[in-house]
């Protein structure tokens, strides 16, 4: 008799490997033990690391996660089961738990959780179905309180002028394991040029002043064009440029990060 073939699926978030203490190495462990002790033959291992399970890419209707899209796209009828630490690995919010079950669905597989054995999206059991939907109730409620608490934090540094999150403005870029913004050196003249454009040329469009910088040779890391939405950015940090700091709500603070010299008289 044939074992049951089945795929493996490990994830992180920054703040979930933290809170929970499994590593990727320590879910590949338990699931590799969970499918020896059940004669499940593990044809592969997915993984996705530092992604939020409530990743969704709006535009395209898709998840965004590489390791998750490569697994749901090598299903097929010969696999029974995705096996998973917890279901939380695979979501954390209702649209992605959507997405995924209709996809195992279409192959007729389903998924095993090692911290919930009798778990099945095919379950129709009123009390299975009532328990389930509590856990994964209570689990989205621990990912908000946890994201309220870490925007408390981000909030109260924020205040004090420092760097609270979200991308660097063009000119900058965040210091490796910290949060703490320095200049990028190579993108200063871009930062420079579009503001010298704006003040010498009020009425130029963003499509104008983006066409100004491919002339001047200045180009995207990728060696592309700059679009009009990226100089819109750049305009809309005024702020930022000329020394102060905004964040959630809070406005208006002495920034900690370094001016770029000379901008001072082009913002």
């Amino acid at each position: 008799m044939e074992n049951t073939q089945v795929f493996g699926y490990v994830r992180v978030s920054t703040s979930g490997q933290v809170r929970e203490g499994y590593s990727l190495e320590q879910q590949k462990e338990e699931i590799n033990k969970f499918c020896s002790e059940n004669d499940f033959e593990l044809m592969k291992m997915y993984e996705d690391a530092g992604i939020s399970g409530a990743k969704f890419d709006e535009d395209d209707m898709s998840i965004d996660r590489p390791g998750l899209q490569d697994m749901l796209a090598d299903l097929s009828e010969g696999i029974s089961y995705i096996v998973v630490l917890t279901t939380s690995r695979l979501w954390r919010s209702d649209i992605v738990k959507a997405i995924i079950q209709r996809d195992l669905r279409k192959v007729k597989a389903d998924i095993k959780a090692i911290d919930r054995p009798n778990y099945s999206i095919y379950d129709k059991d009123p009390t299975a179905y009532l328990i389930n939907g509590m856990m994964e109730l209570l689990d989205q409620y621990e990912r908000l309180e946890i994201a309220k608490r870490l925007r408390r934090g981000r909030r109260a540094k924020a205040s004090k002028g420092g760097y609270a999150g979200g991308n660097a403005p063009m000119g900058y870029k965040r210091e490796r394991h910290s949060r703490k913004l320095t200049i990028d050196p190579s993108k200063i003249e871009i930062v420079k040029h579009v503001f010298k454009v704006r003040k010498e040329h009020p009425k130029f469009t963003l499509d104008e002043i983006a066409e100004s910088l491919f002339k001047a040779g200045l180009k995207t890391s990728t060696g592309r064009k700059f679009h009009r939405r990226q100089v819109k950015r750049m305009l809309d940090n005024r702020d930022f440029y000329a020394g102060k700091y905004a964040y959630d709500g809070v406005s208006g603070v002495d920034g900690q990060h370094e001016i770029i010299d000379g901008i001072l008289g082009l913002v």
